[in-house]
Parts: structure tokens; C-alpha cells; sequence
């Protein structure tokens, strides 16, 4: 796990930026605070920091040349199956060769790329963002993993092509600090910037599953080598007892392959199904699996730890809690929004980071369960999906209450309120076509709300007509009554601009490497060849994940509602934090001086907060504040 970036010039006039690597691969410490070093030749100039996880020895540290000096890589991940690729495809070159120099995973990826091109990206089981260059060709590869987990973004303009693992490290390169105020209006729906885009203008995210190869004169071939996708043919190949046992199969081995590991390694443990069965099957391979948990000391209603603990001891692991109280949790709410280098609002991160943190004191490497709820189905909008789909009495009737919904008090922040906010959001969805139910089931502000929060003159600069084609992309699969387009459309939105870039970032903002058995290809691609009802039904979701591995896990963590990695940030904004909202990011007189967001919009949205119906008003206070820091440090 490391960070990377490099300049590509393609005119004299672009040359005096390759003197920057040194700065841009240092803005990517933390990523890797074991290793730095750059590589520069003529017009390309390519950096890398490292995080030792395979052969730590410096023989395996980067820029990482072949032997003749003609190909260079660095290259951020790790490919699990590498010594199965060593054997099966480089006998011939390491017989040519004298031999690996290293026991490292990037080793075997250099000379793949040397031997085979990008041919051999459908050849890796991983994760990973790299850059591979031919100095003779004057040729610059770079790709990213199948769904996304490690982050790649690139800069284009007539001159040059910067990129960079990180936001802050592709700034070093001089780019245009200009605003896309389309994207901002999407992120104020989301609350986070839907991939590829970013916020800024000219910047994009590789989109996961490609490669891009680019020459002198600028990019040759942009095109995918991996295609997320139902595979409706193979419906019927199992039988849901067959299936069952597939997924034990092809989640063991997904485990027993990110068991590998020259540097201590744990798990995280949050007391959901997904976590659990990554517990149960890692312990199969290790004596004494290292566990960590985060609890809530001071607010029960999101405290899941005493689930993780009957985990922990049923498997005998070495189980750490943090029990954090609200001082503990606040103490880190600025450090969160310090390494943000793009708006990210998911709140949940502050969590993440600080589990990370504490984690990372321990090992260097945690096993989680992420995927888990987008590739099988877990989260509560699918089940109310599932429900809008049923022709029932009850349907009806929670559409019918919608003008009561409407006007009793909604909050997350207890079982109550909770269920009301629930009523409210379904009996909306439940009027909506397919396509406008899961925009709206996905989004924590209507486009409507996030538009009124800019200002009239800032609305104007919003392409509409682009913002809407961007929508339509992302709902492009929602086209029949595929359970599975759903959890497809997930994939590529939620998970893959939400859910890795949180755990992505807050992981590598502690140094620590985190790794998804859930999100194996091939775990993913049996996932998606299975027929949705084997993972939801009106009593279940995620269905064959709970059925598959009932027998390993305690009965207490089945069947108990979902909470989700949340944070108590309304009782935060009402106390603790208030004066960081009403006195320093969003007070009245910065607002009217910045001139973005539309000052009455704002006024009306605190008071909401105090109110006795807050709703998901925290939620958009949380994304303004996380644009409100950024702005003030990247943007004044």
C-alpha cells in the first residue's frame, strides 16, 4: 500500500514542472512514510512513497527499474496472486534474467507489464493504481484495479498529464484551482463527488476496470479490460444449497489470500455479519487473529461493540475494544478535515479514522467487510426496494400516511424518530419510478434543496444538462426488474465513490492498509451470476450470506437492526460544535462574502438543526462544513 504521482510533459514549456516530484511525492507521506524516492528521464518524472507490507527490505522499495533500465514502475496495492503469476508466465524471463532480485509483488507486476502489455490485467487478483513507463517508447501505462479500491486521479491540458494517488499531491503540479460547480451541486446531493469527476475542473478519477496509455502527444488508449455485470445465463447453475457452499468456498479462499503478509496483521471487528465471517474465516489460518472494535461510551443507541466481543471470544481472538466517549471522537473531527483533500462528507469517516488509528498502533494490515452490503444485498434501502416491489396492503397504507410522515419528527438520532424518518422516505420513494426511487433513496438532499443552497448567480453556472446525463449514466442499468441491477447501480456509485474512498483515505491517513475479502473479482462475479431472491427476500437481507455461514457465527448478531458505521453528529452540531457551524464555516458574514451558498438557504437549514424535526439537516451541515474547510485551505 503506498501513494504515487508523475508528470508527463509533452512541451518545452511544461518541462520546469518535472522539478516538482520531489514536493508532490511528499505530499503523499502518510501513505507511505517507510520509503521515498523519485525517477526522472527527459519528459516524465514519476514519484513514490512507500507503506512496507511484502518484502520490506529495500531491494523492493520504488521507482522500480528492469534490469536494462528501459521500464520503471510504481505502483500502489498489492496483487495477491503473484507468486501463482510468477510461475505460471515469467519462468522464461527469470531463466533469462538470473532470477527475481526481490520477493515482491511488484517485481512479478513490472516484468508482467514488460512481457505482456496490458494483457495481463485480467491476470491480477488484488488491488492496485500503477504507473508503468517504457523510456524507449516514450510510453506511459497506467491502470486500476477492478472496482476502485486504490484511487488514481489525472490532470490533462495541452502541455502535460499529472497524476496522483491523492488530490494534495496533484495540486503540487500546478493545476488550475477552478471550481466545478456541477460537480458541487451533485456532492450537495450525495454528499460525496460521484466518480469520475472531481471538483475541480479538469481533473478526473481513472475509472476502475481501465487503463490508459499515453504517448507524447498526449492519451493513445483509454479502455476498459474488466466489465462489472449481471450474468443473467448462469441464473439457474446453482441451486441455493449449491450456492451456499460456493460462497463459503470462494470467501475462505478470498480470506486465506490476504493472509499474506511480511508485517502484523488484524481485522477489523464491528460486530455485523460482514466482519464476522471475515473473523470466523481468518482465524481458520492464524492462531491468534489480532481484532479491533469501536464503541460509543457515551451514546449507546450506536454502540455495537458487545456483538463483536461474542465474536471475538467464540473464535478466542486477541479482541481490542476503543470505547471512545464524545471528547475522544471530537478531538479528531479536525484532523479528519485536514487530510480531506477533496469534499467528502460521509460522516462516518471520523469513525473510520479513528479506528484506524488505534488499529494501526497494532498492525499495519486489518482484514474488513467492506463490499459485503453492495455486492449481497444488506442495506435497509434494499429491503424497502424489496418492499415497494410487493403488491401489498401495507404499502399502501405507508404511502397513504405520507402527509402524516411528513409533519412528526424525524432524526437519526433515536429508534423513534428514526422509524418516522424511515415512513417519510419510503413513502416518497414508493410514488417514484425506478430510476427516481433510488436517485432519491440515495441522496440526503433533493436536487431541488441542494440547488436553493447555492446562490442564484452560482445556480447559473451549474450545467444542468450535464448534470443530468451524468445521472443518467449512473441509473443506466436500472432498466427491468433485475434485483441485481440495484446492488450493480450501488457498485458503481455507492460503493465505489462513498464507501472505498472512505475507508481508502482514513486508512491511509494513519498509514494503515486495509483489505476487502468481500470484493474479490471472483467472489463479485459469482455474486452477480446468483439470482437476486437467493439474497433478499421479505425476510431477509443479504440471505445467502447469513444462510451460508449461520452455523460459524452466534445467533445474536442475526436479525438486529442495521446501524451502519454512524457517528452522533447532531448532538455534536447542537453543543460541542456548534460554534465551528454558527461562528467560523458557515457564518453569516463568510457566506456572503464567499458568495457560493445562498445565505437565507443557510439560516433556514441551522435552524432546522435545532429544531424538533432536524431530519438529515446534520447530514448537509456536515457536507457544507467538509467544503467550507477545503475551500478556505485550497481554494483561497
Amino acid at each position: 500500500m503506498c501513494g504515487i504521482t508523475g508528470l508527463i510533459a509533452f512541451s518545452a514549456a511544461a518541462a520546469p514542472n518535472l522539478s516538482k516530484i520531489t514536493q508532490s511525492t511528499q505530499k503523499l507521506f502518510l501513505r507511505g512514510p517507510d520509503h521515498g524516492n523519485v525517477f526522472e528521464s527527459e519528459n516524465i518524472a514519476l514519484g513514490h512513497r512507500r507503506l512496507s507490507i511484502i518484502d520490506p527490505n529495500i531491494g523492493s522499495s520504488q521507482p522500480m527499474m528492469d534490469k536494462e533500465e528501459r521500464y520503471v514502475i510504481v505502483f500502489n496495492g498489492e496483487i495477491f496472486n503473484y507468486q501463482e503469476l510468477s510461475t505460471q508466465y515469467l519462468q522464461k524471463v527469470w531463466q533469462r534474467t538470473g532470477g527475481p532480485k526481490t520477493t515482491s509483488d511488484t517485481e512479478v507486476l513490472l516484468y508482467l507489464l514488460i512481457e505482456y502489455g496490458s494483457k495481463c490485467l485480467p491476470w491480477l487478483s488484488g488491488f492496485f493504481a500503477f504507473a508503468f513507463y517504457d523510456r524507449q517508447e516514450r510510453l506511459l501505462t497506467v491502470a486500476r484495479d477492478r472496482f476502485g479500491k486504490k484511487p488514481l486521479l489525472y490532470y490533462t491540458c495541452d502541455e502535460y498529464i499529472a497524476i496522483a494517488s491523492e488530490m494534495k499531491a496533484l495540486l503540487e503540479w500546478d493545476i488550475p484551482r477552478e471550481l466545478n460547480y456541477s460537480v458541487l451541486y451533485e456532492y450537495l446531493q450525495l454528499n460525496y463527488v460521484p466518480q469520475p469527476q472531481s471538483m475541480l475542473k479538469g481533473v478526473q478519477k481513472l475509472k476502475p476496470g481501465h487503463y490508459m496509455k499515453i504517448g507524447s502527444k498526449g492519451i493513445k488508449e483509454y479502455l476498459p479490460y474488466y466489465t462489472l455485470k449481471t450474468n443473467t445465463k448462469e441464473y439457474g447453475k446453482y441451486s441455493y444449497e449449491e450456492a451456499k457452499q460456493e460462497l463459503v468456498e470462494k470467501m475462505d479462499a478470498s480470506v486465506k489470500e490476504r493472509m499474506i503478509s511480511d508485517v502484523p496483521l488484524g481485522a477489523f471487528l464491528s460486530g455485523g455479519i460482514d466482519s464476522s465471517i471475515i473473523v470466523a474465516l481468518a482465524s481458520r489460518y492464524t492462531d491468534k487473529l489480532n481484532t479491533f472494535s469501536i464503541g460509543y461510551k457515551d451514546n449507546p443507541f450506536f454502540d455495537e461493540t458487545k456483538y463483536a466481543k461474542m465474536v471475538a471470544e467464540k473464535y478466542k481472538t486477541n479482541h481490542t475494544v476503543f470505547s471512545l466517549t464524545t471528547s475522544d471522537f471530537l478531538e479528531h473531527v479536525h484532523d479528519v478535515l485536514d487530510y480531506i483533500d477533496e469534499p467528502f462528507a460521509d460522516s462516518s469517516a471520523i469513525a473510520v479514522y479513528i479506528l484506524s488509528k488505534h488499529t494501526r498502533e497494532h498492525v499495519t494490515v486489518a482484514l474488513s467487510g467492506d463490499g459485503g452490503d453492495e455486492v449481497f444485498a444488506g442495506y435497509n434501502k434494499h429491503g424497502a426496494e424489496w418492499k415497494v416491489r410487493q403488491q401489498s396492503l401495507v404499502n399502501n397504507m405507508v404511502k397513504a400516511g405520507l402527509p402524516i410522515w411528513e409533519v412528526l419528527p424525524k432524526s437519526r438520532n433515536n429508534a423513534v424518530t428514526n422509524k418516522f424518518r424511515q415512513l417519510h422516505r419510503f413513502a416518497e420513494g414508493a410514488s417514484l419510478t425506478l430510476k427516481d426511487r433510488y436517485w432519491r433513496w440515495a441522496t440526503l438532499n433533493s436536487a431541488k434543496g441542494a440547488k436553493n443552497l447555492l446562490t442564484p448567480a452560482i445556480q447559473q453556472q451549474v450545467d444542468q444538462k450535464l448534470t443530468d446525463r451524468e445521472r443518467d449514466n449512473i441509473l443506466r442499468h436500472l432498466d427491468n426488474d433485475d434485483f441485481n441491477k440495484v446492488l450493480l447501480t450501488d457498485m458503481n456509485l455507492v460503493l465505489l465513490s462513498d464507501m472505498l474512498v472512505k475507508v481508502d483515505m482514513m486508512s491511509m491517513a494513519n498509514s494503515l492498509e486495509v483489505r476487502s475479502p468481500f470484493l474479490d473479482y471472483k467472489v463479485v462475479d459469482f455474486a452477480f451470476s446468483l439470482p437476486a431472491d437467493y439474497k433478499i427476500d421479505g425476510t431477509l437481507k443479504k440471505k445467502i450470506v447469513q444462510d451460508a455461514f449461520r452455523d460459524m457465527l452466534p445467533d445474536a448478531i442475526y436479525n438486529r437492526p442495521k446501524h451502519g458505521f454512524e457517528i452522533p453528529l447532531l448532538a455534536w452540531f447542537r453543543k460541542e460544535l456548534w460554534g465551528l457551524i454558527n461562528d467560523e464555516l458557515l457564518d453569516d458574514n463568510f457566506i456572503e462574502k464567499q458568495g457560493i451558498f445562498n445565505p437565507s438557504a443557510i439560516a433556514q437549514l441551522k435552524n432546522k438543526l435545532m429544531s424538533n424535526s432536524p431530519e438529515d439537516s446534520h447530514a448537509t451541515i456536515w457536507a457544507l462544513i467538509v467544503f467550507q474547510h477545503w475551500w478556505k485551505k485550497y481554494m483561497q
